[in-house]
């Protein structure tokens, strides 16, 4: 069988070869055929919250590493674009700041801050100069109350293909009252395979084997998986009607206990929305066994935090690192090659690898 071959009826389909987690030759191809396409999570509006101000970053550091800047112009229209500058590809913001123009230190090339090319010293003689490649590259934004996401291949897949299915269900949220809290975010380690760790959340039918904690809340029976285009739902249901959403009934879940909102947008962002706010959880390949996972925090109902399905995160993350790193080790034993899916519990995970195989070709 192809090792990117997903057959689509998850009762007759087989996982990827393992040769997907260990070959470093397929780790490289997923950055460009996997991740360049897809949406990425920038953070919120507020990095570059002045007219004026910009917001330099490294896009999924250690593997995109794509330099980018967010900037907010004078009449406050945000832009993205490259932070490489056009003449020798020096950086050219380097720590957030308030500025007039876009000035590269190296020889002082000036872009404005909708990333046009300015003014360039010495360059009189150069002929057909400036031209658009002088221009810094402009890359698309996509904003969702004050969360930002772009892509580096934005021509590829629209970001509504990825990202509306999870903005039309919640739509009902009071977005502007979403606070980040950094003091609560936290980057975790995780010696495994970034695949590995979002199959693993792609499936609840671990639950009741891996986190007591929150079998005890959820409602196992009736935990339910919808899915997008690139994205996924998993509804978590509570088991009693304490610390569950008080839905409008514009909402398609109204008259249901849900404790929590698993929304998974391929290929490494989670959005976990609880009543007290939501857990964004961006997975960030390192090497082909080692993975970062960032915690971002935005709490709306303080007195909510940390109970119900949204309580305990954090062991909740460790149990399964346990789990996810002991499949990293397995699956390079010579003894295992493919798996089998589960047809009522493990339709992300099925529908994760489809995409892939689809994607990488």
């Amino acid at each position: 069988m192809p090792r990117f071959s997903i057959n689509p009826d998850i009762s007759l389909a087989r996982t990827p070869d393992t040769g997907f987690y260990t070959d470093p030759a397929l780790f490289q191809l997923a950055k460009e055929r996997l991740f360049a396409p897809s949406w990425q999570f920038i953070g919120d509006s507020s990095l570059a919250g002045q007219p004026s101000s910009a917001y330099p970053f490294t896009l999924l550091q250690g593997y995109l590493d794509e330099p980018l800047v967010l900037v907010r112009d004078k009449s406050a229209t945000l832009h993205l674009l490259s932070n490489v500058c056009t003449h020798r590809g020096n950086l050219i913001a380097n720590e957030p700041c308030t500025v007039n123009h876009l000035r590269c230190r190296y020889h002082g090339r000036q872009f404005q801050l909708d990333g046009k090319f300015h003014s360039m010293p010495e360059f009189r003689e150069v002929r057909e100069f400036p031209s658009k490649d002088d221009d810094l590259t402009s890359l698309p934004l996509l904003q969702w109350g004050k969360w930002l996401f772009t892509s580096l291949d934005g021509a590829t897949i629209p970001g509504d293909a990825f990202l509306k299915d999870m903005m039309d269900r919640v739509s009902w949220l009071p977005l502007d009252e979403f606070v980040f809290r950094p003091e609560l975010c936290k980057d975790f380690t995780v010696r495994a395979h970034w695949a590995l760790y979002c199959e693993n959340y792609l499936e609840g039918f671990h639950i009741p084997f891996v986190h007591a904690g929150l079998n005890a809340v959820i409602d196992f029976g009736n935990y339910t998986t919808e899915l997008f285009p690139y994205s996924n739902l998993q509804l978590g249901i509570a088991k009693d009607d304490e610390d569950c959403f008080d839905l409008p009934p514009s909402s398609p879940d109204y008259g249901k206990k849900v404790a929590a909102y698993y929304f998974f947008v391929f290929p490494n962002m989670m959005f976990n929305f609880y009543p007290w706010g939501l857990s964004v959880n961006i997975v960030k390949p390192i090497s082909p066994d080692e993975t970062k996972v960032s915690f971002l925090t935005y709490v709306a109902n303080p007195a909510k935090y940390n109970s119900g399905a949204g309580s305990g995160l954090e062991e909740v993350e460790m149990e399964d690192e346990e789990v996810v790193e002991a499949v990293q080790k397995g699956v390079r034993s010579r003894f295992y090659t493919h798996g089998r899916y589960s047809v009522t519990r493990e339709q992300g995970t099925h529908h994760f690898h489809r995409i892939m195989a689809e994607l990488m070709g």
